[in-house]
């Protein structure tokens, strides 16, 4: 079969044909039916041999949805043809974290040759994917494999960034959303579905600003001088109390410290590699800095549930295997509105 496989660091996937492994003990086949575009997938094309513990090549994708194709001996829990989604991250499933289901978090992370399907090991971009275990699938009844895709990842580490602070968002809260691209509109909507806060968007591109009021926020601000004045006027002075951001570069990271308020948290999501200097006067008082990966597979199914409800909802381009590339070229150029899903 036709696979978008990352096959030298630094540069480009390209298509490749591979076998299609049959599933043995324990591992579930899944024919797949949409497999989300992620912008840390650009990453692994430009990062360098070295910095990443995993073997090439492999196939990308690790956002995906679909159906069980055929299980190997000892599989019980799913059934044929049914309907999943692949929970991303893959763990040890035997530590402390991993039994608690955040294999996001696993103990023996450093054992394991691969961090999930798409990450050191073959993901979702060609017609069939080996799942390891089904404890990684979550039922989709009758929820659009296409929006459910973007749901493992573009929802579900939102969802988790969102959740851990969900205390601090009180009515008369505020929270922002820096980056509303894939992962930050769908942040938005999980703030405005699941929380009585102010949901505040920053970007650097209008049409994002003007996708994400339409979807939820209810203060748009154009990143630039002026933006954290711009939520400090929305907050009446205050300051967000949560501020998730994103992006993580030098600039996002210094708006998330203007911007936040003091005892709010300020969350960062996005690997673009930048840095805070944090000391006692350069950030606000009591402010709480978290980094955070991923979330947990019950999450996943939180998240599912808001879908199915109608309280979120994906807003995918789509394209098909062929096209992939052309998806990732426009990710890279900055010119996609919401979630690029590949239909193999």
């Amino acid at each position: 079969m036709k696979a978008l496989q990352l096959t030298a660091w630094g540069e480009q996937a390209r298509f490749q044909d591979i076998e299609v492994l049959e599933p043995g003990p324990g591992e579930v086949l899944i024919e797949v039916l949409a497999a989300g575009a992620c912008h840390s997938d650009l990453h692994l094309m430009e990062w360098n041999e070295g910095l990443l513990p995993w073997e090439l090549p492999f196939t990308l994708g690790h956002e995906n949805a679909g159906r069980v194709h055929s299980r190997g001996a000892g599989v019980t829990g799913v059934e044929d043809g049914e309907p999943v989604a692949v929970y991303g991250p893959w763990g040890c499933g035997r530590c402390q974290n991993c039994r608690l289901g955040m294999e996001n978090y696993c103990e023996r992370a450093a054992e394991i040759p691969y961090a999930g399907g798409g990450l050191g090991t073959h993901g979702g971009m060609a017609r069939y994917m080996l799942v390891p275990s089904p404890r990684h699938l979550v039922s989709l009844g009758d929820l659009d494999p296409v929006q459910a895709a973007p749901l493992t990842d573009a929802g579900l580490t939102p969802y988790h960034a969102i959740r851990r602070s969900r205390h601090l968002l009180t009515p008369g809260s505020s929270a922002v959303v820096i980056g509303v691209g894939g992962l930050g509109h769908m942040g938005v909507q999980i703030l405005a579905a699941t929380s009585p806060a102010q949901v505040i968007a920053v970007d650097v591109a209008k049409e994002k600003v003007d996708l994400a009021l339409q979807v939820g926020a209810s203060v748009g601000v154009l990143a630039g001088d002026n933006a954290a004045e711009e939520v400090r006027e929305a907050t009446s002075g205050k300051g967000a109390d949560l501020v998730i951001d994103m992006v993580g570069s030098d600039d996002t990271l210094a708006l998330g410290a203007q911007a936040a308020r003091p005892l709010g948290h300020l969350t960062v999501v996005g690997i673009a590699g930048g840095n805070l200097p944090v000391g006692f006067f350069t950030v606000p008082y009591e402010l709480s800095i978290a980094t955070t990966y991923w979330g947990s597979v019950t999450e996943l199914m939180e998240v599912v549930s808001l879908a199915q409800e109608g309280k979120i909802k994906a807003h995918v381009e789509r394209f098909t295997l062929d096209e992939a590339l052309d998806a990732y070229a426009r990710m890279r150029r900055g010119d996609l509105e919401g979630r690029a899903v590949i239909i193999p």
